[in-house]
């Protein structure tokens, strides 16, 4: 009888990737995607290809991630439509004749359209240009020319239009029939791209498969608001140990709610939650609520991945002071990159020139040059000067390019803005669309005390700063301390020590008004009214030390002065503590246990490492 032979497994086919969703190639996967075929057809054609799919599918990446393998010879030319204005394409400008050595009028086309090489030009967000713009893709549309010249003549092999066709993201409909009859459409679902096996890719060593199972289950209207892209940016939140929500876009401020939809239009059964927590449950993810010291966390995660991320929250409370500080300890002392929103101009960030071959080429901001790392802070991102410059940024933050020009060692980007609404009233802001909003890997959305500013203004104004403090945190309620942000008490603080009324320090309504926040108190507090705060209780801690040692023998509850001690520690910085942390020990070993287990409760890595040394110091017995 014949020895028995190991069957050779089939060979995998070329250029596939195993991870821990497909270890093996999925049933029936050719190694192209539908667009991925359509895309060679068209070159292999000489056809304009038109492409209409939802927002988040993978198109554009499609072409950057397919054409390198099928045409390694070739360039894509990246061209994102919303970004142009009537001069990035083609303009006139005055140049010597070499024959008869005078001025004359030449277009110049974009430097872009000339690499020296074959090309393919892909035109994104193609029906977001405005009308100008729009005769000028006709042309080349229909006869692959612009203005005098053939961009065959130029290199290029290929052309092609995408966008979403929806009304709510778009400028305009293409509907001159002969422009369509130059062209090749086709239509696109998620399921004719390759985000599955990208996203597994990414994430080799989770198995996606149940999510994949998750959304393919989800009704059609679910599935667009949970895109791909979306879905990529809650996985990479989840990778961090991050809250699942952070990856969901805030549109026009809101965070976007993955619900049902009735069949009236309007929405049913909001199913976030469930949706996020079995996307984490899949891969094994933690989906805490929060997590401590939530903005330097994310701009730590976003220089480390390079991420683009959005930040929300009131004004004043310290959001981008707290991210400069944050970036520049990242970037080893360098400073980010900042562009104020209301001040800035297209043209603050490129501009198109005429240079000496006969071309037009985007001149960069000096500050996006060199190879050195950078980070940019988009302050006041929703308070944009134009929509011009607007528009600019859904390039920068998707592709990281300007004009089509990458920016070198780019690391992150962070954009600030404030939400719609603040304490009843409506803020001037923009609005966006989902398009724009799906931009950002994490959105947040802060509240004043996820800024550590407190710290900040006692190292700063020492005494002054903790007696303030003191009175923000003990003697107004909650909607007081809404309106007296970080900014307000600094400047309270200044008005205090010039000697000068502190109504003036609080926020003007107009007509004679004021923020409704009554300031008798803290004129006591820093009047010296007698008040007890950590200080007063390190100055007299043997006193304290007693009566708490009376309050623990008569109950294991405590008594009112340990409910006093208690709120005295946990509403200390942490600054506070350590210059008193001897003195605390000996406090909280005669708390009740219940009290002392709060204090490690979402507390910052470097608070917790203090209880902890302070738990050390307390005899065991």
């Amino acid at each position: 009888m014949a020895a028995a032979t190991a069957q050779t497994p089939p060979a995998r086919p070329a250029g596939w990737r195993p991870s821990a969703t497909y270890p093996e190639p999925p049933e029936g996967w050719t190694g192209v995607s539908r667009l991925e075929s359509f895309i060679d057809a068209m070159i292999d054609m000489g056809q304009t290809g038109q492409i209409f799919g939802e927002h988040g599918i993978g198109k554009t990446a499609t072409f950057f991630s397919h054409l390198p393998k099928a045409y390694p010879d070739a360039e894509l030319v990246f061209v994102p439509a919303a970004n142009l204005t009537p001069d990035d394409l083609l303009a006139n400008a005055p140049v010597r004749d070499a024959g008869t050595g005078e001025l004359v009028l030449r277009q110049l086309v974009m430097s872009q359209l000339r690499p020296g090489k074959p090309f393919v030009l892909l035109i994104d967000d193609s029906l977001q240009a405005g009308a100008t713009i729009q005769s000028q893709l006709m042309q080349i549309a229909c006869n692959w020319t612009l203005g005098e010249y053939d961009l065959r003549e130029l290199g290029c092999i290929g052309v092609f239009l995408t966008d979403n066709e929806s009304l709510a993201e778009t400028a305009a409909r293409r509907s001159d029939l002969a422009v369509l009859d130059r062209m090749v459409t086709i239509r696109i679902t998620a399921n004719d791209t390759s985000w599955r096996h990208q996203l597994a890719a990414k994430y080799h060593d989770w198995n996606l498969r149940e999510i994949f199972t998750l959304w393919a289950t989800l009704a059609p209207a679910l599935r667009e608001l949970l895109s791909p892209r979306t879905l990529d940016h809650i996985l990479a939140n989840a990778r961090e140990g991050f809250p699942l929500r952070w990856g969901l876009p805030l549109v026009n401020g809101e965070r976007l709610r993955l619900a049902e939809q009735k069949d009236n239009g309007k929405p049913g059964k909001d199913r976030t939650t469930e949706v996020l927590d079995r996307i984490a449950a899949a891969v094994g993810a933690a989906n805490p609520a929060t997590i401590p010291d939530p903005v330097r966390a994310v701009v730590r995660a976003a220089l480390r991945n390079r991420w683009s991320v959005l930040l929300q929250g009131p004004p004043g409370c310290g959001k981008t002071e707290l991210v400069r500080e944050t970036v520049r300890a990242g970037l080893d002392g360098r400073e980010p990159l900042y562009f104020s929103m209301p001040v800035t101009n297209v043209e603050d960030l490129c501009a198109p020139i005429p240079t000496t071959d006969g071309s037009l080429d985007n001149l960069l901001s000096g500050s996006f040059l060199g190879p050195e790392p950078k980070a940019i802070v988009w302050d006041e991102y929703n308070r944009p000067k134009d929509k011009a410059a607007f528009a600019k940024l859904m390039e920068i933050t998707q592709e990281w390019s300007l004009a089509g020009r990458r920016i070198e060692n780019l690391r992150a980007q962070i954009a600030v803005q404030n939400p719609p609404y603040h304490l009843g009233r409506k803020l001037l802001v923009a609005r966006n669309n989902i398009a724009q909003a799906t931009r950002f890997t994490a959105s947040l959305t802060l509240e004043p005390s996820d800024i550590p500013a407190n710290e900040w203004l006692i190292a700063k104004y020492g005494a002054v700063a903790e007696t303030v403090l003191e009175w923000w945190k003990h003697d107004i309620d909650e909607d007081g301390r809404a309106w007296i942000t970080k900014r307000t008490i600094e400047r309270l603080i200044k008005l205090h020590q010039r000697g000068l009324p502190l109504e003036m320090g609080t926020v003007y309504l107009g007509d004679g008004e004021y923020a409704p926040v009554p300031l008798t108190a803290l004129l006591d507090r820093l009047s010296n009214r007698p008040v007890t705060g950590l200080r007063e209780l390190a100055q007299e801690v043997d006193s304290w030390e007693a009566r708490l040692r009376t309050a623990a023998s008569a109950s294991s509850e405590g008594s009112n002065d340990s409910d006093l001690v208690h709120q005295a520690l946990a509403n200390a910085e942490l600054s506070q503590l350590k210059q008193h942390q001897a003195e605390v020990a000996r406090l909280v070993a005669l708390l009740p246990p219940k009290l002392r287990s709060t204090y490690l409760v979402g507390a910052s890595s470097e608070a917790q490492r203090f209880w902890i040394e302070v738990f050390a110091l307390i005899p065991r017995g």
